[in-house]
């Protein structure tokens, strides 16, 4: 027999290193011990199980041809010893052992390793409200959880439900129980959902809720929960009022699961994760760290970062295993991508926000552009609104956020490889995509983001956000918007604010209707006739002229329709 490698959780990372070692070392004794009853189950998932989308939980837990990855598969197919309901609850670091509890007789015995990885995971993160204890207060980390949940939709038609965060899981969880038939309603804390976004996305995705009769609450503290009596949640205490539910899930957030390494004297990270180098060896050379449980390493900024993603933890079991074998393997770390359904809408972001960018010491520049995914005369082309960040000293990419019903997907793994790679806005233009009308336009959309970037950065464009005017109007602003779409779109839909209509083809011909002494901002629907119409106001010697960024599309607030232009 072999290198004896002890693994301590089996859901993403721990089965992969596992499986990673018996190929690398078919000799290799590997045993995972797992506290839950389930191996190697995809926790992504269980919004799709809960709305029904997945049929059956143990779908979650299958592999690509069908088969259940259970004990007996790890044993029989991979020879890999899973104990499941089993916890590992001392680390002997000098005697190179650990004591595993039976969870089911309570039994304990010691285990030696050669190796020992810590794939101990997430757990969600409790907030310390009041009457959290309730009953029908629900968190989604185990199957037994999505279960629960599941079940008690199918008991409780038309349900009132508090998802308590905004953030990627709860508005999944959202979707999820609206499609349920709950009535839901999001409490964010957030001035807005989806924090990590920037507002002129994340709102976007918002107003989108609403549509699909989410009711969204931001910038609202949840203060106590409160029961019927009975010990079952009835209604949610928040600051700005309370919301009866017969039904709260909790989705705000997840911390690392360290006590297993703090007790055993690992270093943990500033993070509040477990640290490891590159190789993922934590403080001692013979214990490995992977997943949730590990903290990381942004490549934009260097700093040390919590990214508990599925993907992310996949990579660094294989990284571990490699090297437990003998191999040299790094795991250098991550960009930040992150991607989400809600209902119709696809939003995704890679690297910093305009907010990290700056307190990382880069000097950021943003745009925004609107447009479809396909070129427009292909009846499946849909819209996708992107922003754009880069360093204004070296025009490096620092991030990209996309919203939109079109392939947002594509656009978030182009920004992300090219983070990834250190490249420029100049690089982005260069890069040879795949083009034909079912799939992409000529000039993709991250191409176009790029072009409109380098034209703010040569004093071609000067733009304002959705959300810039937004709060220019909401302090007093009073600029002038030129809608420089047909008549008939303007009375289609519009802003609700002082709007002259000269469409684009007389634009030249009528300067002499356009004020000069009035800050104006340019508006259609995407913002490429707005560009075009900035270009000629420029020319003809006005001074105080923006472009709407991403235009009407992009436009998540307050419109008008049937108004005379």
């Amino acid at each position: 027999m072999g290198r004896r490698v002890v693994i301590v959780g089996g859901l993403a990372a721990g089965p992969k290193a596992a499986a990673k070692i018996k190929r690398l070392d078919p000799d290799a004794e590997v045993i995972i011990i797992e506290k839950g009853r389930y191996l190697s189950f995809g926790t992504c998932g269980f919004p799709y199980f809960i709305e029904r989308e997945v049929k059956d939980i143990t779908d979650l837990m299958k592999t690509s041809t069908g088969v259940v990855r259970d004990a007996v598969y790890f044993k029989e197919v991979k020879d890999i010893d899973a104990r499941t309901q089993s916890m590992v609850i001392d680390v002997d670091r000098d005697a190179k052992k650990v004591t595993v509890r039976n969870l089911v007789s309570g039994d304990t015995y010691d285990l030696r390793y050669d190796y020992l990885v810590l794939a101990t995971g997430a757990r969600p993160a409790t907030p310390p409200i009041d009457g959290i204890h309730f009953r029908n207060i629900f968190q989604a980390r185990t199957p037994e959880d999505a279960i629960a949940i599941e079940r008690f939709l199918e008991e409780h038609p038309g349900v009132e439900a508090v998802v308590v965060g905004g953030g990627a899981i709860g508005l999944e969880m959202a979707e999820a129980l609206t499609l349920r038939g709950a009535k839901v309603t999001v409490v964010e804390a957030y001035s807005h959902v989806l924090p990590p976004f920037e507002p002129e996305i994340a709102l976007l995705v918002q107003k989108h809720l609403e549509e699909k009769g989410v009711r969204v609450l931001t910038g609202t503290k949840v203060l106590r929960f409160e029961d019927d009596g009975e010990g079952y949640v009835a209604n949610v205490v928040t600051e700005k009022g309370d919301i009866p539910a017969r039904m709260v899930l909790i989705a705000t957030g997840v911390v690392p699961n360290v006590e297993l390494a703090k007790e055993c004297g690992l270093k943990i990270g500033e993070t509040g994760a477990i640290w490891v180098n590159e190789s993922m060896q934590t403080s001692d050379p013979y214990i490995y760290a992977v997943g949730d449980c590990a903290e990381t390493v942004n490549l934009i900024t260097g700093r040390r970062v919590f990214a508990p993603l599925g993907s992310t933890a996949n990579k660094q079991g294989r990284v571990a295993a490699i090297n437990i074998c003998g191999g040299h393997a790094v795991f250098p770390g991550v960009v930040g991508t992150l991607i989400l359904k809600v209902f119709d809408l696809t939003a995704a972001r890679t690297g910093l926000s305009m907010k990290q960018a700056i307190e990382a010491g880069f000097v950021p520049e943003r745009v925004i552009i609107s447009g479809p995914d396909k070129p427009e005369f292909m009846p499946q082309a849909k819209p996708i609104i992107i922003e754009l960040i880069a360093d204004r000293k070296t025009g490096r990419v620092l991030g990209v956020q996309a919203v939109g019903y079109g392939d947002v997907n594509k656009r978030i793994d182009v920004a992300a490889t090219l983070l990834y790679f250190k490249s420029t806005i100049w690089d982005v233009m260069g890069v040879d995509l795949a083009y034909a009308p079912p799939y992409a336009p000529a000039v993709d959309n991250i191409a176009k983001a790029a072009w409109a970037m380098e034209n703010k950065f040569n004093g071609m464009m000067e733009g304002i956000t959705c959300v810039e005017l937004k709060e220019l109007i909401d302090k007093g602003g009073k600029p002038l918007v030129l809608d420089v779409r047909a008549p008939w779109e303007c009375r289609e839909l519009n802003l609700p604010l002082e709007v002259i209509n000269i469409p684009l083809g007389q634009l030249r011909r009528r300067l002499n209707e356009v004020p000069r002494d009035r800050e104006i901002v340019i508006l259609c629907k995407s913002g490429t006739r707005g560009y075009e119409a900035y270009c000629i106001l420029k020319a003809a010697g006005f001074d105080k002229v923006k472009v709407l960024e991403g235009g009407l599309i992009a436009w998540p607030f307050e419109t008008e329709t049937g108004i005379t232009c």
